[in-house]
């Protein structure tokens, strides 16, 4: 890291640089865009959540006046399966094709069967109306415990378990077991001298974003396409929509529109294949936008999940034994976070003996989507119910307790490598001494509850680039190519502020399409302002560089007699008397006389991402009559390594906090036997306002991570984490005083 300490604009908090085109309506969103002759596309969407197609019947809808083109699974190309999607989210390419379009099966309520291009929103109705398909309907598979019975009906017939040394001979809906073990955790469990034991659920739930799914597709004759749409990540919309079309990814340019939330939601495709190829068959523009019926039925939610979770420790508190069995719906097509969940569970953890097995499941719900860092929320829900259980029969404080098997620097992690400096220790050493902790523990109050936990992420780097040019009069502007979803572009600004010497005002900040800048993986894994800072960072270092030189050759020195200090070249005391400090705005007024335009390009795949750990504490009240639970405070602290934007850092925790009160709370999809959605709107589907929250206290601990030049660790995923065990821990009654594990249900027969 980056010796520097006192950094002079790292950890200020300037204005937004696109925070006013966002406040007064002027900043375009993915459904903003318009063009002169484009048409509007609409979906057919299935009734069943389960059934064969026997049969499509288009030609009555292609005689409606107004219909331009339709398209269904046959006018897609065959994709065979192997290939890697991109994205958060990830899965096979065939998966994703399928499931943008249904082939022979519709695999849940709402999945895509058609798609119209029309002159008018009436035109394409009547055209959908007039579509024919005729369904054989199949049993529903709404269930995990339905799902992996032996005779459980199939969702894809030729689909058998992974993660096996010997694949099973019977398909399966099971698509993938991931197992991570180290030690003797039977022999861990004899040694305990106290053991708790449960089963943990949680229900699908959605990113919530308040911003649509929506693009423009624009097919030339030259069979080049361009797309708008609202994404986290626009090299991957290229990518995916390529290999769905089966088409090069050179005739295909994507341009990310500012986007009204993502979560990892918007890190797939849904749209953008059905726009491109209509746009192709009609020769014209063609715009789609989700309703919010359609997010809710035909995007992609988080796993549903169950959990059975098993933890021993001895009398004085020392954690001896850990076991998970971990399954997750993934929805129609394999995919679900099953892996990084398994990851995350006793993450925090110093163990020696431990078993974690994960299934990656599929049911007739939609295919699942990334939901801010996928899979942990639900795997730690369990294991930190069960921490906090643990520590009430041992007598001791959950934070004590904690303290006391906390991973730190160089403990190996349960998913292998050892850690560099991490923050949890500091994290929970500052819970113990937050007032509302010190208060919590003075007060007992009659339907008041309190419960802590620990988050965690292990944040990812990943491929970046950006791009540092400096202007005539020594402003500066940055392009990179990340969706901004946090305040990126402030961040990126601060960062080569600083780097340059010069004042945050002067850094303009621009997010280009998949023409413009090189590769840059996706706005998600909380890697924007590690990765793409760090690129930021070494593009402003070349350029520092540049300048120091350029001032060489002005004064007739060698360049490494030149140094560059405060936003100025400076000669090495004694070299040249009479050169003054050169001023960026200087340089970049005489770059004609010494070599032309000054500007820098870094490109990299960042390693090193630092994990980020988190502390959370709830406080509720229980209406014991009525079971309604109203939070009362609420406490996140986050190790950041590096606050670039404190605001922003404070944001993305109370953001998170939020969402994980509601996923713990009130949120939920529901459906009926049949596989129909019943609260496909937010009116049903309760998200919390902010008349339900109290403020959201943050404290920011920073532990530099070593592995970036100013020390950043991601932030935006950690912070969903630990709300749903804090805030379930708060509402259970207390731990009965036995010390035998509880009895959860019986765990499915696999093989």
């Amino acid at each position: 890291m980056n010796k520097q300490v006192d950094f002079q604009k790292i950890g200020s908090r300037p204005v937004r640089p696109d925070g006013v085109d966002k406040v007064t309506g002027r900043a375009l969103f993915g459904a903003d865009f318009q063009m002169s002759d484009m048409a509007h596309g609409y979906i057919l969407r299935s009734p069943l959540a389960h059934a064969r197609i026997n049969f499509i019947d288009t030609s009555a809808a292609l005689e409606v006046k107004g219909v331009l083109a339709i398209v269904t699974g046959r006018d897609f190309p065959n994709i065979g399966a192997g290939q890697e999607a991109g994205g958060e989210g990830g899965g096979d390419m065939k998966d994703i094709a399928h499931n943008v379009m249904a082939r022979d099966k519709v695999l849940y309520e709402g999945h895509a069967v058609a798609a119209v291009a029309a002159t008018s929103k009436a035109a394409a109705d009547e055209a959908l109306s007039k579509i024919e398909v005729k369904y054989e309907a199949l049993p529903p598979v709404m269930s995990l415990d339905l799902a992996m019975q032996p005779d459980a009906p199939l969702l894809h017939e030729t689909m058998h378990t992974k993660g096996y040394d010997t694949q099973p001979d019977k398909p399966s809906n099971i698509a993938q077991r991931s197992l991570f073990t180290r030690g003797d955790v039977d022999a861990g469990f004899d040694q305990a001298d106290v053991i708790v034991e449960g089963e943990f659920r949680t229900p699908t739930v959605h990113q919530g974003y308040i911003e649509p799914h929506a693009c423009i597709a624009n097919a030339g004759e030259d069979s080049q396409i361009v797309i708008w749409c609202s994404t986290q990540g626009h090299f991957d919309v290229r990518n995916s929509v390529a290999a769905v079309l089966a088409t090069d990814i050179n005739k295909i340019r994507v341009i990310p529109s500012e986007i009204g939330g993502g979560f990892g939601g918007k890190t797939t495709i849904y749209l953008e294949p059905l726009a491109a190829l209509l746009s192709l068959r009609a020769g014209c523009p063609v715009k789609m936008t989700m309703t919010r019926n359609e997010v809710f039925r035909a995007s992609g939610p988080a796993s549903a999940t169950r959990s059975v979770i098993r933890i021993g420790a001895l009398q004085d508190g020392r954690i001896v034994a850990m076991k998970a069995w971990l399954a997750y719906e993934a929805g129609a097509f394999p995919g679900g976070p099953t892996l990084p969940g398994a990851m995350a569970v006793f993450a925090p953890y110093d163990v020696d003996n431990f078993h974690i097995e994960a299934f990656d499941v599929v049911v007739n719900k939609p295919k699942v989507a990334a939901y801010r860092a996928p899979g942990a929320p639900q795997s730690m829900y369990g294991s930190e119910s069960l921490l906090n259980e643990l520590a009430e029969k041992l007598g001791m404080d959950p934070i004590e307790f904690r303290l006391k098997n906390a991973v730190d620097e160089g403990t190996r992690a349960v998913y292998g490598p050892k850690f560099s400096a991490i923050g949890l220790k500091a994290c929970l050493e500052a819970a113990r001494r937050h007032p509302n902790y010190l208060e919590a523990s003075r007060k007992k109050k009659e339907g008041h509850g309190f419960g802590v936990a620990v988050g965690f992420w292990f944040n990812v780097g990943l491929q970046s680039t950006a791009t540092v040019h400096v202007n005539q009069n020594g402003s500066v502007t940055v392009t990179e190519g990340n969706p901004d979803i946090g305040g990126s572009r402030a961040s990126m600004a601060l960062m080569a502020a600083e780097e340059l010497g010069i004042p945050y005002e002067d850094v303009r900040v621009v997010v280009a399409d998949t023409d413009n800048i090189g590769i840059s993986d996706v706005t998600g894994g909380s890697r924007v302002t590690y990765a793409t800072g760090m690129a930021v960072i070494e593009a402003a270092r070349k350029v520092k560089q540049d300048l120091c030189a350029r001032a060489a050759s002005l004064w007739n020195v060698e360049p490494e007699m030149v140094s560059w200090e405060q936003g100025c070249a400076v000669a090495s005391p004694g070299v040249n008397t009479e050169a003054q400090p050169l001023t960026l705005a200087k340089l970049a007024a005489s770059a004609p006389k010494t070599g032309g335009p000054i500007g820098e390009k870094a490109s990299l795949n960042a390693r090193g991402a630092g994990p980020s750990f988190s502390v959370n504490m709830a406080e509720v009240e229980v209406d014991k009559e009525t079971g309604a639970v109203k939070v009362l405070k609420f406490t996140a602290i986050q190790d950041a390594g590096k606050a670039i934007h404190p605001s922003y850092v404070e944001g993305q925790m109370q953001g998170g906090a939020v969402q994980g009160i509601g996923w713990a709370l009130n949120e939920e999809y529901i459906w009926d036997e049949q596989g129909v959605m019943l609260n496909p709107g937010f009116l049903d589907y309760r998200i919390p306002v902010a008349s339900d929250l109290p403020m959201i206290d943050t404290q920011i601990v920073e532990v530099p991570n070593p592995g970036h030049p100013f020390g950043v660790r991601g932030v935006g995923e950690t912070p969903i984490v630990a709300p749903l065990p804090a805030v379930c821990s708060a509402v259970k009654p207390p731990a009965k005083s036995s010390t035998a594990a509880t009895t959860p249900s019986p765990i499915p027969h696999i093989m």
